[in-house]
């Protein structure tokens, strides 16, 4: 659903500014609303600071870093960057107020902390899985060795082996075949 836009003086409708424009009907951005000044088209601060919840990022803001600071933080950073660079200030601006002594600090060590303890999981999960394929290896190694080991065992011509039903019995031989005359060298 569209909203219409308001109507200017002589009846033309005027277009919402973009997000990256500082308010051009008068109406001040949150940065210049909070500091109860007119915001000008030129505002450091309206691109950033929204007229609806600007004003109380920028209230923290303000309150840790000072509007003068930040103005003159913007203005050393390249206009691509701003917007980065505004919501890390936003960001340590809320944690210092949540936590005066260490600010987001505190945030840093405890991610760090996590990360340590995921890191001596992980290796203690590769030592379970290098230890279990190491216990895989020996038992299929011992399956193999007894397997064997019970191929040496049972010799071939054992009853159970294949090599004894295939002898051939003496009724097979002619009755003119004689054993004795067979000379072995």
């Amino acid at each position: 659903m569209d909203i219409p836009h308001k109507k200017a003086a002589g009846g033309a409708r005027r277009r919402p500014p973009a997000p990256d424009e500082p308010p051009t009907s008068g109406g001040p951005c949150g940065a210049c609303k909070f500091l109860r000044r007119k915001c000008v088209g030129g505002c450091v601060f309206a691109p950033y600071f929204a007229t609806d919840q600007g004003a109380a990022r920028f209230a923290a803001v303000h309150k840790v870093f000072g509007a003068s600071n930040v103005s003159k933080l913007l203005a050393r950073v390249p206009a691509a960057r701003r917007h980065d660079a505004v919501a890390t200030v936003s960001y340590e601006a809320q944690a210092r107020l949540a936590d005066p002594v260490y600010g987001c600090v505190s945030t840093v060590l405890a991610l760090q902390q996590q990360v340590a303890s995921l890191q001596a999981e992980l290796s203690m999960v590769q030592t379970q899985l290098i230890n279990s394929r190491l216990a895989a290896a020996a038992a299929a190694a011992t399956t193999l060795q007894r397997r064997h080991a019970m191929a040496l065992i049972q010799p071939e011509y054992s009853n159970t082996s294949s090599a004894s039903n295939n002898l051939a019995s003496l009724g097979e031989f002619p009755s003119s075949f004689d054993l004795v005359d067979v000379v072995v060298y």
